[in-house]
Order: C-alpha cells, then sequence, then structure tokens
C-alpha cells in the first residue's frame, strides 16, 4: 500500500521534456522582457530587472519540475525558500506583475502546458503592449519642469514669456536663483504643454532667445 501511495506521488521526466520544458520556458519569459521593454518606460526601466524575468521564468520551471506529484519535496522546498529574504524594495506595482507574469509561465512550461506558457506570454502581452500604447498603464503628463538661465544686463522685459505663451497653456515661476554675478540668473517655472506642443520646440524656441546661455526640460526625472 505504501510503495502504491509513493509511485503515485513521485513524477519522473525524462531528459528530452525536461529540456523542452526549459526551453519553452526560456522562450516564454524573452517574450516578457520584450514586453517590458516595449511598454514601461521612465527611471524604473532596469536592464538587469529585464533579463531576470528570462531566469526567473526558467528557475520557476524546474521548481515544478523538480517538485512534481512528490508532496514531500512539495513542503521540503517550501521550507527551504522561506529562509530567503527580498530585501531590494519594489519601486513600481508594475514589476510585481512582471514577477507574477513570469512566474505563471514559468509553472505552465514545468508541467508540460507549452501551449499555456506560449499563448499567454503572447496574448498578455498583446494586452500590456495595447494598453501602454494607448497610455492606459502610463497616462501622459503634462506637467513639466523647465529650467533655464537668462542674463538680464540690464534689460527690463522678460522675452521668455512670450515662448510660455506660445507653447503652453499655464506657467508658474517656482523658483529664481542667482549664479553669482548679480545678472545672471537661474529660473524655473513648472509649465502645461499646449495641445500637439513639442517640448523640445520649446526647448530650442527658449534657446534661441538672446540672453539665454541654457535651458532644460525635466518630466520625471528624464531630461530633454
Amino acid at each position: 500500500m505504501t510503495n502504491e501511495i509513493s509511485n503515485i506521488l513521485i513524477n519522473t521526466i525524462n531528459p528530452a521534456q525536461f529540456v523542452f520544458n526549459l526551453l519553452v520556458a526560456f522562450m516564454a519569459g524573452l517574450i516578457i522582457s520584450a514586453v517590458y521593454r516595449l511598454a514601461v518606460k521612465g527611471p524604473n526601466y532596469s536592464i538587469s530587472y529585464l533579463n531576470s524575468l528570462i531566469i526567473l521564468s526558467m528557475i520557476t520551471a524546474v521548481i515544478i519540475m523538480v517538485i512534481g506529484n512528490n508532496l514531500a519535496r512539495a513542503f521540503g522546498l517550501v521550507g527551504a525558500m522561506s529562509i530567503i529574504r527580498f530585501r531590494t524594495a519594489v519601486k513600481d506595482i508594475l514589476d510585481i506583475i512582471f514577477i507574477f507574469f513570469s512566474l505563471a509561465v514559468g509553472m505552465a512550461a514545468g508541467v508540460s502546458l507549452h501551449f499555456v506558457a506560449m499563448g499567454s506570454a503572447i496574448i498578455i502581452g498583446l494586452v500590456f503592449i495595447m494598453l501602454s500604447k494607448l497610455d492606459f498603464i502610463y497616462p501622459k503628463k503634462k506637467e513639466i519642469l523647465v529650467q533655464f538661465s537668462y542674463e538680464k544686463d540690464g534689460r527690463e522685459d522678460r522675452p521668455y514669456i512670450e515662448v510660455f505663451k506660445n507653447y503652453c497653456k499655464t506657467y508658474d515661476l517656482i523658483n529664481v536663483k542667482s549664479l553669482g554675478d548679480r545678472e545672471l540668473l537661474e529660473i524655473s517655472y513648472y509649465v502645461y504643454l499646449g495641445k500637439n506642443q513639442d517640448p523640445e520646440a520649446l526647448i530650442r524656441a527658449l534657446r534661441a532667445i538672446e540672453g539665454v546661455n541654457y535651458a532644460n526640460l525635466l518630466f520625471d526625472e528624464e531630461k530633454f
């Protein structure tokens, strides 16, 4: 009786199936990493995280194959994994979603559900890219920070105001700082661009003003 139960709980896997499962996990992880590369924007983008998604899918497939239908192995691995502590803070909820995405396809590949692994990676990936392109995931933010230097040189007018009027819906002065010389100022504005206005065109217009030495535009830690 004990031998019959043991035979039921232990799952054997041949070398060819093992290699094919890992290959499917790798391909599915590659699709997930490609989706991450195409859809994720901003400072949270990480090459190391991108590569980790592929490896995570393969490792998950290995774990599932090791466990098989063996309850003793399952409880043993749960105990072993419980000693691992992840101290890296996840900055974006989408990073967690991609981790679960990789785990899911890795599990599917590990139990030889190859169609499920590849199909889910492709379909969910396409949905994610579509939502990203439609700005469903990352809605467009129009508020940006503009910093530029302006040398007054005795002038009382502010020609940059006309540029803001042409390119921006609203513009709010937030800081004026002297750069050593009393006539040289660093000026910062929060602006909302007008409809269909190009931020790079705004910067070019500011740099064309006499007295402006440099102009930078910052948006979510990205500089134009």
